[in-house]
């Protein structure tokens, strides 16, 4: 496995992390000891950055990585960095971007809990919340750094514009947006903040929620639970023309010898400004197809290639919290 220093955080890890939406329960039913199993996996072939947040499934993913990763956490824990996000609360059957430092704390302590460790290596806001100023949100996380709870601070889903409103309070170390051959928007303006500014990027839809696999077709169903089901990005036009530009993507593919998972996996590894792909996985058959992806470099004839085909894409553009 490949390692990189995240940013300015200074954390080492690895260049795959393991994501763990998946096992919060917004994408259908699943089995547990096969996932357990699966981040135990991910340990051993060199995987030391581990993904989770307090909404996903409100403690049922952090559980699950704790529990997968208890011995390792007690016996050896400055290998293992763990990453969570806050900021989600539940309201009724909502969730509301709640970054207030009364709701960021108690998501710290539960996560923590959840968790069963003493603090977390990176917490990020999960998502920017409109109606808490970014000092407010910035001085909480800073208290909980000062106070030994967490040790780095990060962001996900924020644009530069809220980045630099957050620094002006305290430094952002790490940035979690989402990046695929799908939704490029961020090497607009983002990437550049992030390279000026030295901080760690840790993308996640490298695979744009499955399209990227390869393996749907224009009859594809999801099963009950999984919000791709009621996405407009997976039904009508839009997703019958991102199929045919996934079976050009494939032939990218074959010519490389690779799958279209890796393939799609290298394609953002390959962009300077990105220092991790987060993939998700609850089989380890498909951790370590993800995880191979570390070695596979794409020439610049390919890339070019790769961007005439993505001409004719539409965006993907996932799920918000108001949308899940």
């Amino acid at each position: 496995m490949q390692m990189t220093t995240l940013g300015r955080s200074g954390l080492r890890v690895s260049r795959v992390a393991l994501g763990t939406w998946q096992l919060g329960g917004d994408w259908g039913d699943f089995d547990e000891d096969d996932a357990v199993a699966t981040i135990r996996r991910a340990l051993e072939l060199g995987v030391n950055l581990f993904d989770t947040a307090q909404a996903y499934g409100f403690g049922a993913s952090e559980r699950l990585v704790g529990r997968a990763l208890e011995d390792a956490l007690r016996e050896r824990r400055d290998d293992v960095v763990i990453a969570t996000k806050g900021g989600l609360r539940p309201d009724g059957g909502r969730l509301l971007r709640d970054a207030s430092p009364e709701w960021l704390r108690r998501g710290v302590e539960e996560s923590l809990e959840a968790l069963g460790v003493d603090f977390v290596d990176l917490y990020q806001v999960h998502w920017p919340d409109p109606g808490t100023p970014a000092a407010d949100t910035a001085r909480a996380l800073q208290d909980m750094v000062d106070e030994g709870l967490i040790r780095h601070v990060g962001v996900s889903n924020y644009d530069a514009d809220q980045m630099r409103a957050f620094a002006e309070t305290r430094p952002v170390e790490t940035l979690q947006p989402p990046y695929h051959l799908f939704r490029r928007e961020i090497e607009q303006d983002v990437l550049p903040y992030t390279r000026e500014e030295g901080i760690g990027v840790l993308v996640y839809g490298s695979l744009a929620h499955g399209l990227l696999v390869g393996a749907m077709n224009a009859s594809t169903t999801f099963p009950a639970g999984d919000w791709r089901g009621a996405g407009r990005d997976f039904r009508g036009e839009t997703f019958r023309r991102n199929l045919a530009v996934v079976e050009r993507l494939k032939q990218v593919a074959e010519a490389h010898g690779v799958s279209l998972a890796r393939l799609a996996i290298a394609w953002t590894l390959a962009h300077p400004a990105v220092h991790v792909t987060i993939v998700g996985a609850r089989r380890i058959d498909h951790l370590e197809e993800s995880l191979s992806a570390v070695n596979v470099v794409l020439t610049d004839d390919e890339l070019a290639r790769i961007d005439e085909i993505m001409v004719d894409a539409v965006p993907v553009h996932g799920a918000t919290p108001e949308g899940v």
